[in-house]
């Protein structure tokens, strides 16, 4: 079985700007963030990102604008990242298990991709990051300035900082 590091997208990999980020100008990735992945890769992670987009719905921003957003984020990490889900729903216009703080996505890597939940982490900054793995038995780290809740195992100020959370619990 593989283990595996699910990382939010927004306030994790790019800086979060508490709007919508479909943009390519608007696209920053955060400093370390490359070196961390790098980091998690050598102790043998896989890198999942599990990301709402749920603009898409609201006919904000497409999903083709989207996903250049996306191949530039794997560009500039130089494609450390192994695969990236993605829920385009919002509750005001659609339903869907896809979107967090459901679980779907992360169902659906942890299949594709053998992964042992009790080896495997998720790093968030929004509750709804952490809920769907709490459920699945994977182990948490929210980060941010402030902790929003109670409910992960760790807080964090950044994904470097969570990283050295990781390698202390190994």
């Amino acid at each position: 079985m593989n283990k595996c590091i699910f990382l939010d997208r927004d306030g994790v990999i790019n800086i979060e700007r508490g709007t919508y980020t479909w943009k390519l100008e608007d696209f920053e990735i955060i400093p370390g963030v490359v070196e961390t992945l790098q980091k998690l890769k050598k102790k043998g992670f896989l890198i999942v990102i599990v990301t709402n987009q749920s603009g898409i719905s609201k006919g904000l921003f497409t999903k083709r604008d989207m996903e250049i957003c996306h191949e530039y984020m794997m560009e500039k990490t130089n494609h450390l990242i192994d695969d990236i889900y993605y829920a385009t729903y919002n509750p005001e216009y659609s339903k869907s298990l896809l979107r967090k703080p459901d679980s779907l996505m992360f169902e659906k890597a942890i299949a594709k991709y053998n992964i042992d939940t009790k080896q495997s982490w998720m790093i968030g900054d929004k509750e709804r990051d952490i809920s769907p793995a709490i459920k699945l038995g994977i182990r948490t780290i929210f980060i941010g300035e402030k902790r929003e809740s109670g409910k992960s195992d760790y807080f964090a100020a950044n994904l470097q900082k969570a990283t050295d959370i990781i390698n202390h619990n190994l």
